[in-house]
């Protein structure tokens, strides 16, 4: 049986990326990617939203404000190399009243901190730049923040990947540990060194080699509406000031790669980690773990979950989605069509203190990484996100003697 120097568990961005940089960075290494789907990006990474942030929502110490900035950068780079698609519609943030106000030069201090370019515009002036826009006295205006096309962006990684020598395993999934390597549905794969980037199920497989263990993922469905009238009413991404205190940026206007307009997404509070469908997927064990956590969660009210839960649930109505949108800007409400296919965020839950985690952590040693958590803007962070990663293994393994 082969021997691979690296298995990368997941085939979403996260383990494209740290794919790529193994293999770039130790040209002779054998590299393996396991994904138990039938191709790349089926889960959160091919219906991600498809922005790349410039880095301004993050505090100046965390790791999100330390790469979404080059990582923009990095992955513009990338698609324009590639020749992929690349939106340049920018991204207005606007407030709807004075307390707002305080938001939006929250927003800029931590703009100004990390780096990145942020200009003022009066109300006069957002105006003039998006027609349909509505803010109170002034709003927040990113150049550097684009659109890409995230399943297009994810595929070309792959054949990329694959050209430089990489094997992907799909339907591949990943049923526990060995002495040398990982079970798999399609049998076992010997590996000197593992990686987890298995998004949803990270934080059960990292268990399996004593890691993540005050950690849970919670699962947020996330859905966004498709505005069908035209693609001209909105021209450049509109956000609300969002609650810094979760980490939610609130229903907002996103522009499409292909200049399309959608509105969401909505971060409703999910029973199983798959549930982008009636009762596609559904786990009971999973649902009465995650009914666990989110009851403690709506008992002691941290992180206000119970008045999340209660608005996020009334966005299963389509009119009310709408109604939030428009506040935003003006647009013909009878202009939405349907519900675009949805995406979960996996969360993760600090089971000790009952908090979201806020930042990327991962946690490994000198035979195992694993990617804990890697929400937005994990997409825009990624190419950056996964040279740290790939330090990370470096710095673990020579802390316990060089490389076998």
């Amino acid at each position: 049986m082969k021997r691979y120097d690296y298995a990368v568990i997941g085939a979403g961005i996260i383990g494209l990326t740290i794919a790529l940089e193994l293999k770039r960075r130790y040209p002779g290494s054998e590299v393996v990617v396991i994904e138990k789907e039938a191709d790349a990006a089926c889960h959160a990474s091919g219906r991600n939203s498809g922005v790349l942030h410039a880095g301004f929502y993050y505090t100046a110490n965390s790791l999100k404000a330390r790469f979404a900035r080059d990582g923009n950068a990095a992955m513009r780079r990338y698609c324009e190399s590639r020749g992929l698609s690349v939106n340049p519609c920018g991204k207005l943030v606007v407030a709807s009243d004075e307390r707002e106000l305080e938001g939006l030069e929250e927003l800029k201090r931590r703009g100004d901190a990390n780096g990145v370019e942020l200009h003022w515009l009066s109300e006069e002036e957002a105006r003039a730049f998006e027609p349909n826009v509505r803010t109170f006295r002034k709003a927040l205006f990113s150049p550097n923040t684009v659109t890409v096309d995230p399943l297009e962006v994810c595929l070309s990684m792959k054949r990329e990947a694959a050209e430089l020598g990489v094997e992907f395993h799909f339907n591949a999934k990943y049923e526990g540990r060995t002495d040398e390597g990982i079970r798999t549905g399609k049998g076992p794969i010997r590996a000197e060194y593992i990686v987890n980037a298995a998004g949803l199920y990270a934080d059960r497989i990292a268990r399996d080699y004593g890691f993540g263990t005050r950690y849970t993922i919670i699962p947020f469905k996330g859905m966004y509406v498709k505005y069908t009238k035209n693609k001209t009413d909105i021209r450049t991404n509109v956000y609300p000031v969002p609650d810094l205190a979760n980490p939610f940026l609130g229903v907002h206007y996103t522009k499409t790669a292909d200049g399309g307009i959608k509105i969401g997404p909505t971060a409703i509070p999910a029973f199983w980690r798959e549930q982008y469908r009636g009762f596609s997927r559904f786990s009971l064990g999973e649902c009465l773990s995650i009914l666990y956590y989110e009851a403690k969660l709506f008992v002691t009210d941290s992180f206000h979950f119970r008045r999340l839960a209660f608005q996020e649930l009334r966005k299963y109505a389509k009119a009310h989605l709408v109604r939030l949108s428009t506040k935003l800007a003006n647009v013909d409400p009878q202009g939405f069509g349907p519900f675009l296919r949805p995406g979960i965020r996996a969360q993760l839950l600090d089971t000790r203190t009952l908090e979201l985690v806020q930042d990327f952590v991962v946690e490994g040693d000198a035979r195992s990484m694993h990617v804990l958590n890697a929400v937005s803007p994990a997409f825009t962070c990624s190419i950056p996100f996964a040279a740290h990663v790939v330090d990370t293994i470096e710095a673990s393994r020579n802390a316990f003697g060089p490389e076998r």
